[in-house]
């Protein structure tokens, strides 16, 4: 059998395969998917013109609402509505409200996207859970349809480009950091259609959490997914929530990548993505001072308790600055409630910032936080292209929670030692 890297063999596996090579196409079995109130009416709706009456494994499906939710217009209830009765149709898992999530995390808190596993989301970061050591990518409505049909899909191998951190983390740098300063050496189509694979000391020191953000922003530089070695963080991490047996895969030591991209992060500061690209990026002190409008702290890339709790160390004891508005946003439901229990929702009101239920809203510039022409943020998202967060003329930063927290106290970009 020849070498292989954890991504390939985590496709061979569910291919049935003893192998794999980069750029061959492959049919594959899928361990889990799910949908949202933007592809869900597609997807769903598809199964009902070809006459399809159930899914494959209604355990291996859910639905989100969680874009326009809760509903901001009569378009969009209408939308959430038609959602509940497919998916009452087709028996499938539905979750909003008091259990909204941001899907791709979703499936992480579930236990559902487990190491070994192949993973497809209906969300182009569904790679995010690439970071406990599986494959996952995210596919679009009418493949999620065929995959609620078969539980199966197809897809090209992609060649891997292994990123090798070396160095040691300075204060208030965060896998946020890793992966935007990654995006901006190697562009947004730096990693085309490959797998995107960390390995490093720097990797291992990081959480769980700080992996997952890493992964989740794989797309942004063009990957088809992301992925890191499982280890005991990996482990310990997935032993609490898994929901069905797992077995963990590893890639050989002497597997062939096309690429191996080292970065060293000794003198790495926390990074700031300006308008209008997640590879336009910068030190942040090369921006401190820069002026805001609002600060937004969550989204799939850093709504995790990790993120959270970060927060609330900075906030703790201290006011938002005047004439600044901050939304915190977790990315589930349980996030929301463990914040509200730990003490953290009461640190984030008493310091002036508005506590949301989960919703991907102002991420995607749909509600909830959505910015008005020339307007300025700084986010903790993912995307800040041209209109992403609103008005056209509006601009958005990316940084990682701390930079973002201690920026909501000074009213401009600023870093933890500034206050």
């Amino acid at each position: 059998m020849p070498p292989q890297t954890i991504t390939e063999r985590i496709i061979a596996r569910h291919a049935d395969r003893d192998a794999v090579s980069p750029g061959e196409y492959v049919e594959v079995r899928v361990d889990q998917t799910w949908s949202d109130d933007l592809g869900a009416p597609i997807t769903l709706g598809l199964l009902e013109t070809y006459g399809i009456a159930e899914v494959f494994d209604r355990d291996r499906v859910f639905i989100t609402s969680m874009v326009n939710a809760p509903a901001h217009s009569i378009e969009t209830a209408e939308v959430l509505k038609l959602i509940r009765e497919l998916s009452r149709k087709f028996d499938i898992t539905l979750y909003e409200m008091g259990h909204a999530a941001i899907h791709n995390a979703k499936a992480i808190e579930l236990g559902k996207t487990l190491p070994g596993e192949l993973i497809v989301g209906g969300n182009s970061h569904a790679c995010m859970a690439g970071a406990l050591g599986c494959y996952a990518t995210g596919m679009g409505s009418t493949d999620i349809a065929a995959i609620l049909a078969t539980g199966r899909t197809w897809l090209e191998v992609p060649r891997t480009i292994r990123y090798r951190y070396i160095g040691k983390l300075r204060p208030w740098v965060t896998g946020k950091d890793l992966i935007l300063h990654t995006i901006g050496r190697i562009g947004v189509a730096g990693a085309d259609n490959a797998a995107m694979e960390f390995v490093g000391e720097p990797i291992a020191q990081l959480e769980v959490e700080e992996r997952l953000s890493m992964s989740n922003m794989a797309i942004e530089a063009g990957g088809q997914n992301a992925i890191c070695q499982p280890d005991a963080k990996t482990f310990a991490y997935v032993e609490k929530i898994a929901q069905r047996p797992w077995q963990p895969v590893f890639g050989d030591a002497d597997a062939r990548v096309s690429e191996e991209i080292v970065i060293d992060i000794d003198a790495l500061e926390p990074v700031i993505a300006a308008p209008f690209l997640p590879s336009n990026t910068t030190s942040w002190c090369e921006v401190k001072g820069l002026p805001l409008d609002q600060v937004y702290i969550g989204s799939c890339t850093n709504g995790w308790m990790t993120d959270l709790r970060a927060v609330a160390a900075i906030l703790k004891g201290r006011k938002i600055a005047d004439n600044l508005r901050v939304i915190v946003i977790p990315s589930t439901a349980q996030i929301y409630r463990r914040a509200v229990e730990e003490g953290l929702a009461q640190i984030f009101l008493e310091a002036g910032a508005a506590f949301s239920l989960p919703t991907c809203g102002p991420c995607i510039g749909a509600h909830a936080g959505v910015l008005a022409d020339g307007e300025r943020c700084l986010a903790t998202s993912n995307r800040n292209f041209p209109g992403r967060q609103g008005a056209l003329r509006s601009e958005t930063y990316l940084c990682n929670p701390v930079i973002a927290a201690a920026s909501a106290i000074k009213g401009c970009i600023a870093s933890p030692d500034d206050i």
